[in-house]
């Protein structure tokens, strides 16, 4: 019974663990493309591009409430780009602790607009006919 119940404790260990280095790897190499596929984006004016990078939250705006709740926030890009990142809180956790100053690392499509464009999708599509996306933020993968 005691070598079942090490046993499962391990496989919830190495689980977890595994996770944990895919988050960083994740968050490594959208350090490495520093924005620049965002950018091409944004210079191209494409839209519904799939795109993942990591940057630092600018500003925190309100929510938008039309229709389902997106969680918003401004982040700057290495690039020197600023992206609006709209998580929407109906299919995913809200980051209750994300603030001006603090480091993101996201996977999402990207909507071109002027002011730098949007990342959307940041979640799992409920019905599996979209890419799934993410928000990592301080280790934790919302998705």
């Amino acid at each position: 019974m005691r070598f079942a119940l090490y046993l499962l404790v391990m496989l919830i260990c190495a689980y977890y663990a595994h996770d944990h280095y895919e988050m960083i790897a994740a968050a490594e190499a959208a350090e490495r493309a520093g924005g620049s596929e965002i950018l091409r984006a944004f210079e191209e004016k494409r839209s519904s591009h799939q795109v993942s990078g990591a940057g630092t939250v600018l500003s925190m705006l309100p929510d938008d409430s039309d229709g389902s709740f997106y969680q918003r926030f401004i982040i700057n890009l290495p690039s020197g780009q600023t992206v609006l990142i709209e998580h929407n809180v109906d299919l995913s956790l809200r980051i209750e602790s994300v603030r001006p100053g603090d480091k993101v690392t996201f996977c999402g499509e990207y909507e071109w607009n002027e002011q730098g464009g949007v990342v959307r999708w940041t979640h799992r599509d409920p019905y599996g006919e979209h890419v799934a996306g993410w928000i990592e933020h301080n280790g934790r993968r919302y998705r």
